[in-house]
């Protein structure tokens, strides 16, 4: 089994970044990036577990749950993660989009 622990530590520093950052951080676009990554998360996860399937987005449920969705993302991704390689490209998007974020 894969060693995802990595990726999921990540996700929950962004998290909790996210939690602790004031409304106005949140509105100018650190929510949005959050959700642009919890949907591509949890579509990385869709085209493992189904690759034939047709991929649901995540709905956008609002910049106070952005740090939820990114965490229940992960960690179905985490379930799911089959090589090192998908592992590295998904610790790198997290990464990034932390960065975007401004958090």
């Amino acid at each position: 089994m894969l060693d995802t622990t990595p990726l999921t530590r990540a996700v929950d520093h962004f998290a909790d970044r996210l939690r602790a950052a004031p409304q106005s951080r949140l509105q100018r676009g650190a929510a949005a990036e959050a959700l642009a990554l919890a949907r591509e998360l949890a579509l990385r996860a869709q085209r493992i577990e189904d690759p034939e399937g047709v991929p649901r987005e995540m709905p956008d449920a609002g910049m106070f749950a952005s740090a939820d969705q990114i965490t229940v993302a992960v960690h179905d991704l985490a379930l799911v993660l089959r090589t090192e390689a998908e592992l590295a490209e998904a610790l790198v998007l997290v990464e990034e989009a932390q960065k975007r974020a401004g958090v």
